[in-house]
């Protein structure tokens, strides 16, 4: 997932290495904390929590990420969830109502343009929006990456090929 988001995000060369090991911007591993974990991958603004699991629990997962988001100093947290017997830009991440609500809102974009450019869909789950969230491919995702860094000032990388 790492390496994929770097190859979509122009980040890499041919040989899969790092164009510039210094840009903040490229996709990293993180570094286990134990009680002050920091998530699994950063991928700047975001810290992503990955999962491989048949039974998803995405809402403790949405919560969980955004923890490790903040124990980073990141302002959002995603989980990308493997789908199973699927290349890596069909997996699946997740974001909560209010990370989407601040992504679309620094992108400039009304809420159908955001659902339908990115393809996200919205589950909602009772009356607990808390347990709201919305899932898109993670190709798709990474073209929001590309486009929010950029509309924040963050560098302008490249788009996904899904």
């Amino acid at each position: 997932m790492r390496d994929y988001l770097n190859r979509a995000l122009g980040l890499v060369g041919d040989d899969g290495r790092p164009r510039d090991p210094f840009d903040g911007m490229t996709v990293r591993r993180a570094a286990q904390e134990g009680a002050r974990d920091v998530g699994d991958v950063h991928a700047p603004p975001f810290v992503l929590e990955c999962k491989d699991v048949r039974s998803p629990a995405v809402p403790t997962w949405l919560h969980q990420a955004q923890i490790e988001a903040d124990h980073a100093g990141f302002p959002f947290g995603a989980v990308v969830h493997k789908t199973r017997g699927a290349p890596v830009a069909a997996g699946r991440v997740h974001v909560s109502v209010r990370t989407w609500t601040h992504m679309r809102q620094g992108l400039g974009m009304p809420a159908d343009d955001c659902a339908g450019l990115y393809g996200w869909v919205p589950t909602v789950r009772g009356l607990d929006t808390a347990r709201w969230y919305f899932t898109t491919t993670l190709c798709a995702f990474a073209d929001l990456l590309d486009d929010y860094r950029s509309a924040m000032g963050m560098g302008v990388v490249g788009r996904a090929v899904c």
